[in-house]
Protein backbone atom coordinates (compact mmCIF):
# COMPACT_ATOMS: atom_id res chain seq x y z
CA UNK A 1 0.00 0.00 0.00
CA UNK A 2 2.99 2.41 0.41
CA UNK A 3 4.53 1.50 -3.16
CA UNK A 4 3.69 3.97 -6.14
CA UNK A 5 1.80 1.41 -7.90
CA UNK A 6 -0.71 1.15 -5.10
CA UNK A 7 -3.73 2.52 -7.43
CA UNK A 8 -3.15 -0.82 -10.09
CA UNK A 9 -2.59 -3.22 -6.49
CA UNK A 10 -5.79 -1.64 -4.85
CA UNK A 11 -7.89 -2.13 -8.22
CA UNK A 12 -6.17 -5.90 -8.31
CA UNK A 13 -7.32 -6.21 -4.56
CA UNK A 14 -11.05 -5.08 -5.21
CA UNK A 15 -10.91 -7.04 -8.29
CA UNK A 16 -10.36 -10.00 -6.59
CA UNK A 17 -12.35 -9.46 -3.72
CA UNK A 18 -15.38 -8.68 -6.68
CA UNK A 19 -14.71 -12.63 -7.63
CA UNK A 20 -14.57 -14.03 -4.50
CA UNK A 21 -17.93 -13.11 -3.19
CA UNK A 22 -19.67 -13.04 -6.35
CA UNK A 23 -19.09 -16.70 -6.44
CA UNK A 24 -20.47 -16.79 -2.36
CA UNK A 25 -16.80 -18.47 -1.81
CA UNK A 26 -17.86 -17.97 2.29
CA UNK A 27 -20.36 -17.32 4.79
CA UNK A 28 -19.81 -15.64 8.04
CA UNK A 29 -20.39 -17.43 11.16
CA UNK A 30 -19.61 -18.02 15.08
CA UNK A 31 -16.20 -20.44 15.21
CA UNK A 32 -18.04 -23.71 16.63
CA UNK A 33 -16.74 -24.68 19.58
CA UNK A 34 -13.33 -26.91 19.34
CA UNK A 35 -12.77 -25.44 15.58
CA UNK A 36 -9.70 -23.91 14.94
CA UNK A 37 -9.80 -21.63 12.14
CA UNK A 38 -6.56 -21.45 9.07
CA UNK A 39 -5.13 -18.02 8.41
CA UNK A 40 -4.72 -16.02 5.24
CA UNK A 41 -2.61 -13.75 3.83
CA UNK A 42 -2.76 -11.75 0.14
CA UNK A 43 0.11 -12.53 -2.20
CA UNK A 44 0.82 -9.82 -4.65
CA UNK A 45 2.68 -10.24 -7.88
CA UNK A 46 3.16 -8.59 -11.42
CA UNK A 47 2.88 -10.88 -14.37
CA UNK A 48 5.45 -10.08 -17.50
CA UNK A 49 4.90 -11.02 -20.83
CA UNK A 50 7.17 -12.76 -22.69
CA UNK A 51 9.47 -9.62 -23.83
CA UNK A 52 9.75 -8.74 -19.85
CA UNK A 53 6.48 -6.07 -20.06
CA UNK A 54 4.38 -5.70 -17.16
CA UNK A 55 1.29 -7.29 -18.61
CA UNK A 56 -0.96 -7.09 -14.93
CA UNK A 57 -0.95 -6.42 -11.60
CA UNK A 58 -1.94 -9.73 -9.56
CA UNK A 59 -3.63 -9.51 -5.88
CA UNK A 60 -4.67 -13.42 -4.43
CA UNK A 61 -6.13 -13.99 -1.17
CA UNK A 62 -4.71 -17.24 -0.21
CA UNK A 63 -5.65 -19.55 2.82
CA UNK A 64 -2.77 -21.05 4.99
CA UNK A 65 -3.50 -24.74 4.07
CA UNK A 66 -0.14 -25.83 5.85
CA UNK A 67 -2.30 -25.56 9.31
CA UNK A 68 -4.94 -27.77 7.46
CA UNK A 69 -4.71 -31.39 8.82
CA UNK A 70 -5.26 -34.16 7.15
CA UNK A 71 -8.69 -36.50 7.98
CA UNK A 72 -10.08 -33.61 8.93
CA UNK A 73 -10.15 -30.88 6.85
CA UNK A 74 -8.59 -32.70 3.85
CA UNK A 75 -8.35 -35.65 2.27
CA UNK A 76 -7.26 -35.94 -1.09
CA UNK A 77 -5.05 -33.56 -3.06
CA UNK A 78 -4.19 -35.24 -6.56
CA UNK A 79 -4.94 -33.20 -9.36
CA UNK A 80 -3.35 -33.93 -13.04
CA UNK A 81 -2.20 -31.35 -15.17
CA UNK A 82 -1.65 -31.63 -19.23
CA UNK A 83 2.09 -33.26 -19.92
CA UNK A 84 4.40 -30.81 -21.51
CA UNK A 85 4.85 -34.08 -24.31
CA UNK A 86 0.86 -33.66 -25.03
CA UNK A 87 1.36 -29.93 -25.57
CA UNK A 88 3.86 -30.05 -28.34
CA UNK A 89 2.19 -33.40 -29.67
CA UNK A 90 -0.85 -30.90 -30.20
CA UNK A 91 1.54 -28.00 -32.03
CA UNK A 92 2.95 -30.71 -34.28
CA UNK A 93 -0.61 -31.94 -35.42
CA UNK A 94 -2.16 -28.36 -35.83
CA UNK A 95 0.79 -28.04 -37.83
CA UNK A 96 0.24 -31.51 -40.24
CA UNK A 97 -3.15 -30.55 -40.35
CA UNK A 98 -3.44 -26.72 -40.24
CA UNK A 99 -5.88 -26.40 -37.29
CA UNK A 100 -6.58 -23.51 -35.44
CA UNK A 101 -5.31 -22.84 -32.22
CA UNK A 102 -6.79 -20.68 -29.42
CA UNK A 103 -6.36 -19.89 -26.18
CA UNK A 104 -8.46 -18.94 -22.62
CA UNK A 105 -7.89 -18.72 -19.62
CA UNK A 106 -10.35 -19.43 -16.32
CA UNK A 107 -10.57 -16.37 -14.26
CA UNK A 108 -9.66 -17.58 -10.45
CA UNK A 109 -10.43 -21.22 -11.30
CA UNK A 110 -9.93 -22.79 -7.69
CA UNK A 111 -12.97 -20.97 -6.48
CA UNK A 112 -15.22 -22.85 -8.51
CA UNK A 113 -14.59 -25.94 -6.59
CA UNK A 114 -17.23 -27.27 -4.33
CA UNK A 115 -15.73 -28.41 -0.96
CA UNK A 116 -16.86 -31.42 0.88
CA UNK A 117 -15.21 -30.42 4.38
CA UNK A 118 -15.94 -27.97 6.91
CA UNK A 119 -13.29 -25.54 6.86
CA UNK A 120 -12.92 -22.33 8.82
CA UNK A 121 -11.03 -19.02 7.62
CA UNK A 122 -10.48 -15.91 9.62
CA UNK A 123 -11.63 -12.85 7.86
CA UNK A 124 -9.35 -11.19 5.35
CA UNK A 125 -7.16 -8.24 6.01
CA UNK A 126 -8.47 -5.05 5.30
CA UNK A 127 -11.81 -6.50 4.45
CA UNK A 128 -13.04 -7.05 8.35
CA UNK A 129 -16.24 -6.00 8.72
CA UNK A 130 -17.73 -3.49 11.27
CA UNK A 131 -19.66 -5.67 13.92
CA UNK A 132 -18.23 -9.11 12.85
CA UNK A 133 -15.07 -9.01 14.28
CA UNK A 134 -15.62 -11.94 16.06
CA UNK A 135 -16.73 -14.40 12.90
CA UNK A 136 -14.93 -16.17 10.79
CA UNK A 137 -15.16 -17.74 6.90
CA UNK A 138 -16.44 -20.93 6.35
CA UNK A 139 -15.42 -21.64 2.93
CA UNK A 140 -18.29 -22.83 1.11
CA UNK A 141 -15.95 -23.08 -2.30
CA UNK A 142 -12.29 -23.73 -2.75
CA UNK A 143 -9.76 -21.31 -2.25
CA UNK A 144 -6.24 -20.79 -3.72
CA UNK A 145 -3.61 -22.12 -0.96
CA UNK A 146 -6.08 -25.18 0.03
CA UNK A 147 -4.58 -28.13 0.02
CA UNK A 148 -7.56 -29.82 -1.74
CA UNK A 149 -8.19 -26.75 -4.28
CA UNK A 150 -6.60 -28.20 -7.27
CA UNK A 151 -8.11 -31.35 -6.59
CA UNK A 152 -11.91 -29.92 -6.30
CA UNK A 153 -11.54 -27.65 -9.61
CA UNK A 154 -10.83 -30.55 -11.86
CA UNK A 155 -13.13 -32.12 -10.72
CA UNK A 156 -15.51 -29.38 -11.61
CA UNK A 157 -13.81 -28.56 -15.24
CA UNK A 158 -14.11 -32.51 -15.91
CA UNK A 159 -17.87 -33.00 -14.93
CA UNK A 160 -18.72 -29.58 -16.83
CA UNK A 161 -16.79 -30.30 -20.60
CA UNK A 162 -17.72 -34.38 -20.43
CA UNK A 163 -21.47 -32.70 -19.95
CA UNK A 164 -20.68 -31.42 -23.06
CA UNK A 165 -19.70 -34.58 -25.28
CA UNK A 166 -16.45 -34.41 -25.14
CA UNK A 167 -14.18 -37.52 -24.11
CA UNK A 168 -10.90 -38.11 -22.61
CA UNK A 169 -7.65 -39.15 -23.86
CA UNK A 170 -6.45 -42.63 -22.92
CA UNK A 171 -3.03 -41.58 -22.04
CA UNK A 172 -3.44 -37.93 -20.94
CA UNK A 173 -6.44 -37.26 -18.45
CA UNK A 174 -6.40 -33.24 -18.98
CA UNK A 175 -6.74 -33.85 -23.01
CA UNK A 176 -10.58 -33.83 -24.30
CA UNK A 177 -11.65 -33.91 -27.86
CA UNK A 178 -14.99 -34.30 -29.38
CA UNK A 179 -16.30 -35.56 -32.87
CA UNK A 180 -18.80 -33.57 -34.67
CA UNK A 181 -20.63 -33.58 -38.15
CA UNK A 182 -18.56 -30.80 -39.58
CA UNK A 183 -15.46 -30.25 -37.19
CA UNK A 184 -13.22 -31.77 -34.58
CA UNK A 185 -11.97 -29.96 -31.38
CA UNK A 186 -9.06 -30.52 -28.74
CA UNK A 187 -9.25 -29.37 -25.42
CA UNK A 188 -6.36 -28.65 -22.95
CA UNK A 189 -6.27 -28.39 -19.74
CA UNK A 190 -2.88 -26.69 -17.76
CA UNK A 191 -4.50 -25.77 -14.62
CA UNK A 192 -6.13 -22.81 -15.53
CA UNK A 193 -4.88 -22.57 -18.90
CA UNK A 194 -6.35 -23.83 -21.78
CA UNK A 195 -5.77 -24.54 -25.37
CA UNK A 196 -8.51 -25.32 -27.59
CA UNK A 197 -7.93 -26.54 -31.03
CA UNK A 198 -9.96 -27.53 -34.27
CA UNK A 199 -9.64 -27.80 -37.83
CA UNK A 200 -13.21 -25.46 -38.10
CA UNK A 201 -13.44 -21.93 -36.51
CA UNK A 202 -16.80 -22.95 -36.04
CA UNK A 203 -15.69 -25.49 -33.51
CA UNK A 204 -13.55 -23.15 -31.28
CA UNK A 205 -16.82 -20.51 -31.20
CA UNK A 206 -19.13 -22.92 -29.73
CA UNK A 207 -16.37 -24.26 -27.29
CA UNK A 208 -15.40 -21.15 -25.94
CA UNK A 209 -19.55 -20.04 -25.79
CA UNK A 210 -20.04 -23.23 -23.71
CA UNK A 211 -16.87 -23.00 -21.77
CA UNK A 212 -18.18 -18.96 -21.11
CA UNK A 213 -21.41 -20.04 -19.97
CA UNK A 214 -20.56 -22.15 -17.23
CA UNK A 215 -16.88 -20.46 -15.75
CA UNK A 216 -15.85 -16.93 -15.81
CA UNK A 217 -13.18 -17.14 -18.89
CA UNK A 218 -10.74 -14.68 -20.41
CA UNK A 219 -10.73 -15.23 -23.95
CA UNK A 220 -7.09 -14.63 -24.93
CA UNK A 221 -7.52 -15.52 -29.15
CA UNK A 222 -5.23 -17.15 -30.95
CA UNK A 223 -2.36 -18.68 -29.08
CA UNK A 224 0.68 -16.70 -28.13
CA UNK A 225 2.17 -17.70 -24.74
CA UNK A 226 1.49 -21.17 -22.70
CA UNK A 227 3.83 -21.90 -19.75
CA UNK A 228 6.11 -19.20 -20.63
CA UNK A 229 6.44 -20.61 -24.42
CA UNK A 230 6.02 -18.54 -27.05
CA UNK A 231 3.94 -19.52 -29.77
CA UNK A 232 3.95 -18.17 -33.20
CA UNK A 233 2.32 -19.30 -36.23
CA UNK A 234 3.70 -19.14 -39.97
CA UNK A 235 3.73 -20.42 -43.10
CA UNK A 236 5.28 -23.62 -42.22
CA UNK A 237 3.17 -24.40 -39.04
CA UNK A 238 3.75 -23.37 -35.68
CA UNK A 239 6.67 -22.60 -33.79
CA UNK A 240 8.02 -23.03 -30.17
CA UNK A 241 10.49 -20.66 -28.33
CA UNK A 242 11.71 -19.79 -24.86
CA UNK A 243 13.62 -16.98 -25.42
CA UNK A 244 12.74 -14.81 -22.29
CA UNK A 245 13.03 -17.35 -19.91
CA UNK A 246 16.78 -18.78 -21.34
CA UNK A 247 17.75 -14.83 -20.74
CA UNK A 248 16.02 -15.05 -16.98
CA UNK A 249 17.67 -18.34 -16.25
CA UNK A 250 21.14 -16.65 -17.17
CA UNK A 251 20.96 -14.04 -15.46
CA UNK A 252 19.92 -15.41 -12.57
CA UNK A 253 23.74 -17.50 -13.01
CA UNK A 254 25.90 -14.94 -14.48
CA UNK A 255 28.82 -15.17 -11.70
CA UNK A 256 29.12 -18.29 -13.77
CA UNK A 257 31.04 -15.88 -16.28
CA UNK A 258 28.87 -17.74 -18.98
CA UNK A 259 30.58 -17.95 -22.71
CA UNK A 260 28.65 -18.62 -26.01
CA UNK A 261 29.07 -21.94 -27.09
CA UNK A 262 28.00 -24.29 -30.12
CA UNK A 263 27.59 -27.41 -28.63
CA UNK A 264 25.73 -28.11 -25.23
CA UNK A 265 28.78 -31.13 -23.90
CA UNK A 266 32.09 -31.45 -24.34
CA UNK A 267 32.67 -34.82 -24.70
CA UNK A 268 36.33 -35.00 -24.17
CA UNK A 269 35.80 -34.04 -20.61
CA UNK A 270 35.62 -37.24 -18.04
CA UNK A 271 32.98 -35.88 -15.22
CA UNK A 272 33.55 -37.86 -12.33
CA UNK A 273 32.19 -38.41 -8.74
CA UNK A 274 33.55 -35.39 -5.96
CA UNK A 275 35.69 -36.66 -3.84
CA UNK A 276 36.10 -33.52 -1.99
CA UNK A 277 34.59 -29.74 -1.22
CA UNK A 278 30.94 -29.97 -2.45
CA UNK A 279 30.20 -26.65 -4.28
CA UNK A 280 26.97 -24.81 -3.78
CA UNK A 281 24.65 -27.74 -3.35
CA UNK A 282 21.35 -25.98 -3.34
CA UNK A 283 22.31 -23.60 -6.31
CA UNK A 284 23.37 -26.12 -8.21
CA UNK A 285 20.17 -28.37 -8.11
CA UNK A 286 18.08 -25.20 -8.81
CA UNK A 287 20.35 -24.94 -12.18
CA UNK A 288 19.56 -28.40 -13.01
CA UNK A 289 15.74 -27.74 -12.21
CA UNK A 290 16.01 -25.01 -14.79
CA UNK A 291 17.67 -26.51 -17.39
CA UNK A 292 15.26 -29.34 -17.03
CA UNK A 293 12.45 -27.65 -17.59
CA UNK A 294 13.64 -26.13 -21.25
CA UNK A 295 14.69 -29.59 -21.86
CA UNK A 296 11.32 -30.67 -21.13
CA UNK A 297 9.92 -28.11 -23.55
CA UNK A 298 11.60 -27.13 -26.61
CA UNK A 299 15.46 -27.47 -26.12
CA UNK A 300 15.37 -31.39 -25.87
CA UNK A 301 19.11 -31.25 -27.42
CA UNK A 302 20.02 -30.52 -24.27
CA UNK A 303 18.42 -33.76 -22.39
CA UNK A 304 21.44 -35.49 -22.69
CA UNK A 305 24.37 -32.90 -20.88
CA UNK A 306 21.24 -32.43 -18.26
CA UNK A 307 20.80 -35.88 -17.62
CA UNK A 308 24.74 -36.32 -16.68
CA UNK A 309 25.10 -33.41 -14.72
CA UNK A 310 22.24 -34.67 -12.84
CA UNK A 311 24.18 -37.66 -11.64
CA UNK A 312 26.44 -35.40 -9.66
CA UNK A 313 23.64 -33.42 -7.84
CA UNK A 314 24.23 -34.62 -4.36
CA UNK A 315 27.88 -33.37 -4.36
CA UNK A 316 29.02 -31.38 -7.21
CA UNK A 317 32.19 -29.86 -7.76
CA UNK A 318 33.79 -27.30 -9.23
CA UNK A 319 34.38 -29.38 -12.37
CA UNK A 320 30.47 -30.00 -12.68
CA UNK A 321 29.90 -26.33 -12.16
CA UNK A 322 32.13 -25.46 -15.51
CA UNK A 323 29.91 -28.24 -16.99
CA UNK A 324 26.46 -26.53 -16.28
CA UNK A 325 27.83 -23.41 -17.64
CA UNK A 326 28.93 -24.44 -20.76
CA UNK A 327 25.06 -25.87 -21.18
CA UNK A 328 24.14 -22.48 -20.28
CA UNK A 329 26.77 -20.69 -22.47
CA UNK A 330 24.87 -22.67 -25.43
CA UNK A 331 21.58 -22.14 -24.52
CA UNK A 332 22.52 -18.36 -24.44
CA UNK A 333 23.92 -18.64 -28.02
CA UNK A 334 21.22 -20.37 -29.15
CA UNK A 335 18.19 -18.46 -27.76
CA UNK A 336 16.73 -16.87 -30.57
CA UNK A 337 16.43 -20.67 -32.46
CA UNK A 338 12.92 -22.28 -32.43
CA UNK A 339 11.47 -25.73 -32.14
CA UNK A 340 9.52 -25.51 -35.68
CA UNK A 341 6.74 -28.05 -36.27
CA UNK A 342 5.86 -28.26 -40.21
CA UNK A 343 3.08 -30.66 -42.14
CA UNK A 344 4.52 -33.78 -44.03
CA UNK A 345 6.29 -35.34 -44.96
CA UNK A 346 7.50 -35.57 -41.27
CA UNK A 347 10.42 -37.88 -41.64
CA UNK A 348 12.38 -38.37 -38.31
CA UNK A 349 16.36 -38.61 -38.61
CA UNK A 350 18.42 -39.24 -35.98
CA UNK A 351 22.57 -39.67 -35.66
CA UNK A 352 24.45 -41.19 -33.15
CA UNK A 353 27.78 -40.76 -32.34
CA UNK A 354 28.61 -43.47 -29.65
CA UNK A 355 31.59 -44.73 -28.43
CA UNK A 356 31.03 -47.95 -26.83
CA UNK A 357 34.11 -48.14 -25.39
CA UNK A 358 34.81 -45.57 -23.60
CA UNK A 359 31.04 -45.12 -23.04
CA UNK A 360 31.49 -41.08 -24.14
Amino acid sequence: MASRDVAFWKEAINDEMDSIMSNQTWELVDLPPGSKPIGCKWVFRRKYHTDGMIQTFKARLVAKGFKQREGIDYFDTYAPVARTTSIRTLFALASIHNLFVHQMDVKTAFLNGDLNEKVYMEEPEGFVLLGNENKVCKLVKSLYGLKQAPKQWHEKFDLAILSDGFRHNNVDKCLYSKTCDDYIVIVCLYVDDMLILSDDMKGIIETKKFLSSTFKMKDLREVDTILGIKVKRNSGGYALNQTHYIEKVVSKFSHLKIKDVNTPFDSSIKLENNDGRLVALLEYASAIGSLMYAAQCTWADISFAVSKLSRFISNPSVEHWKAIGRVLGYLKNTKELSLQYSKFPAILEGYSDASWISSV
